[in-house]
């Protein structure tokens, strides 16, 4: 019988409040679909982290007759082999490379990678063989730290250019970060929003039923019976937030990640359903949360009468 009161309390205080009812779970919705994505991105950083940064190695690019630029490059010439001997021994002695992590790549390996990389598109044949650079690759112990292989053979005769993955991955994981923490910052403004929202309902709803409560007060019904309709309503509102928030989720990661840009771009890991089903449950415990404390601070404060 006590239950049945209660859910009919609670059905009643959400029809008489359908209107901020309404707008409590579409910024439940939003709010928490954006700290949904916050953690879908900062999961889908990790991803492409762990794999990329394993991947890094530094590519020292020889001279060649093709390429004239370059300070340590004699014009027209190709870097000559005592010269490579010293930039492999300058390398291979460095404490910050792997061992066993220098391989050369000559001007034909180069051109096999350059056919296979452009194959069936025009650039192909854009190239000759001769035409190619020959370099060193270098894996790193430790990927973060690179700047000591750089600068021991930046300034040797023979060495024309040195490309860091490392430096091009940094400003796109920078951006993806700063994307990942703005959308973390706005849906925390947002839940802020929402457990306000859940409140003045709350307290609205308090004052629209002070007889009903004074009524039960004289009684003796319990702070705990009192309170527990407005704390149902409150949930529910929550759950039906997060309930279509994790939809949301669902369906960005299914149609934009698995069928869009895992298909466009295969060489990055991405998130998948158990990143998806890790987010999906932050959100419904974030929302419970927003539900319960709200109202349990709002009836403390209001059904005193």
């Amino acid at each position: 019988m006590r239950l049945r009161h209660i859910f009919a309390e609670a059905g009643a205080g959400l029809r008489r409040n359908l209107t901020m009812t309404l707008a409590v779970i579409v910024t439940m919705w939003v709010s928490l679909s954006l700290f949904g994505a916050g953690l879908l991105a900062q999961q889908e950083v990790e991803l492409a982290k762990g794999k990329w940064y394993d991947k890094i190695e530094i590519t020292v690019f020889l001279c060649s007759k093709a390429v004239s630029s370059g300070d340590n490059c004699t014009p027209g010439q190709d870097t000559t082999e005592a010269q490579k001997q010293v930039i492999r021994q300058t390398l291979e002695s460095n404490p910050e490379v792997a061992q066993g992590g220098v391989y050369f790549e000559s001007k034909h390996e180069a051109y096999q990678e350059f056919k296979k990389a452009y194959e069936g598109n025009p650039l192909q044949g854009s190239l000759t063989e001769d035409q190619m650079q020959e370099s060193f690759r270098i894996k790193l112990k430790n990927p973060e730290q690179y700047d000591g292989v750089v600068s021991s053979v930046q300034g040797l005769p023979g060495v024309q250019a040195i490309q860091d993955l490392k430096q091009i991955l940094d400003p796109l994981f920078s951006w993806i970060n700063l994307l990942q923490w703005g959308t973390i910052i706005a849906s925390a403004l947002l839940l802020l929003a929402a457990a306000l929202q859940i409140g003045n309902t709350i307290r609205l709803t308090a004052f629209a039923r002070r007889r009903e409560i004074g009524i039960m007060r004289l009684v003796g019904a319990s702070n705990f019976y009192i309170t527990l309709p407005f704390l149902l309503e409150s949930v529910i509102s929550a759950l039906i937030g997060a309930a279509l928030s994790c939809a949301t989720l669902a369906a960005g990661v299914y149609f934009i990640i698995m069928r869009k840009a895992q298909v466009s771009i295969q060489s990055l890991n991405w998130i998948g359903w158990n990143q998806t089903f890790l987010a999906m449950g932050a959100v419904g415990i974030v929302g419970i949360l927003l539900a319960v404390i709200p109202t349990l601070v709002t009836t403390r404060k209001y059904l005193r009468v």
